[in-house]
């Protein structure tokens, strides 16, 4: 049963608490430009998740690793200056908060500070908890990330599905709760089985964000190159695309080469 779309003048971690308590879904799509930021915003997009698979699809890197703290703030200042509405959640980049508590707390208030970014999101469990504690303990509203977390890519070996085995599942359940404990205000759960993720989101009060985790959650995120179809080679079962841009920017690319070479444009109209 669907239920009927509330207005919100702006999305804060509490709306999206409410929503959830409400049994309102949540949508969240990424953004890494101001351009399409603006777009992603002014379509009622409730989270704009500036995410560091912008490694991927705006730098060409195989894994997310590559980005760096210097350009995650770049990124995610040129979304904050198109937003009005949506809460806009921005990726610490590996290697900025796993291994030191107050290194982590150091690139959260970097990324607060000269971004404006409304919220940080940190892949992992009970192995970060220090580093959540102190980001927290700054004012600063944390998103988790439990499941296929990529920044541990070299580490799992594999894109698969994650917490298949029992064990590996109730370590996810496990650091779902911790994560609610510590005072994260939303998780999202990436690539596991969607009776798995039904379990967890009805374990915390917390918003639970899907990406191939089921429809038994609290919202779905995408990456909004793949649901738009730019990306064309990438074909997980989750991902649904709602255009093929691909196809539809190299025909009109190709286009306008040949009226450009044919000397078809401009035409008498489109010059002084």
């Amino acid at each position: 049963m669907s239920v009927a779309k509330k207005e919100y003048k702006r999305i804060t971690v509490k709306t999206l608490v409410d929503m959830k308590a409400n049994g309102e879904k949540i949508s969240m799509l990424t953004a890494y430009d101001y351009t399409m930021a603006k777009i992603v915003d002014g379509a009622g997009t409730d989270v704009i998740l500036v995410g560091d698979s912008a490694s991927n699809v705006m730098a060409g890197h195989e894994t997310t690793l590559p980005i760096t703290l210097d350009q995650m703030i770049y990124h995610a200042s040129s979304v904050v200056r198109a937003v009005s509405r949506a809460l806009v959640v921005v990726d610490l980049p590996f290697g900025s908060y796993q291994s030191d508590p107050k290194e982590a707390l150091r690139s959260a208030i970097r990324i607060m500070k000269e971004s404006g970014g409304h919220a940080l999101k940190l892949e992992g469990g009970k192995e970060i908890k220090e580093s959540i504690k102190r980001i927290l303990n700054a004012g600063i509203p944390v998103m988790g990330h439990l499941g296929l977390t990529p920044q541990s890519i070299y580490k799992f070996g594999t894109y698969t599905v994650r917490a298949k085995e029992e064990q590996e599942a109730m370590q996810l359940l496990e650091d779902a709760k911790l994560l609610e404990r510590l005072g994260c205000f939303a998780i999202v759960l990436e690539k596991i089985p969607a009776e798995l993720a039904k379990q967890v989101a009805a374990s915390v009060s917390i918003p639970i964000i899907g990406i191939g985790a089921g429809n038994g959650v609290d919202g779905q995120v995408l990456v909004l190159h793949d649901m738009l179809g730019m990306t064309h080679e990438f074909h997980p079962r989750f991902l649904r695309r709602y255009l093929n841009l691909y196809e539809d920017m190299t025909q009109a690319i190709s286009q306008y080469v040949d009226d450009v070479k044919s000397i078809d444009f401009p035409n008498d109209n489109e010059q002084y």
